[in-house]
């Protein structure tokens, strides 16, 4: 059964770091890319970042640049996603997703292109 499980999520003051997880069973990642999407209440799903099944590129959303880094081990069979000097607007539900691929480089924020989702994780940055 393919599924990936999201954890790291929380209540985080302004300024503050979080790092999410997304753990995948029921099949390796090495041949999947990964995206980290998130929703706030009465907004539409965005995207965050993603990274490459192939060569690890990343890629980001200009308002999470600079802020936030996607990582991939390959080992552990899981994805990252460190999130620092998080802002109110950061708050949301993240959701992780996969999509296979052996199109090298391949990356999207654009969630149609995925095929498998977690159930998401809630961060809450508030002071």
């Amino acid at each position: 059964q393919v599924q990936l499980v999201e954890s790291g999520g929380g209540l985080v003051q302004p300024g503050g770091s979080l790092r999410l997880s997304c753990a995948a069973s029921g099949f390796t990642l090495d041949y999947y890319a990964i995206g980290w999407f998130r929703q706030a209440p009465g907004k539409e799903r965005e995207g965050v970042s993603c990274i490459s099944s192939s060569d690890g590129s990343t890629y980001y959303a200009d308002s999470v640049k600079g802020r936030f880094t996607i990582s991939r081990d390959n080992a552990k069979n899981t994805v990252y996603l460190q999130m620092n000097s998080l802002k109110p607007e950061d708050t949301a539900v993240y959701y992780c997703a996969a999509r296979a691929t052996k199109d090298r480089g391949w990356g999207s924020l654009d969630d149609l292109r995925y095929d498998y989702w977690g159930q998401g994780t809630q961060v809450t940055v508030s002071s």
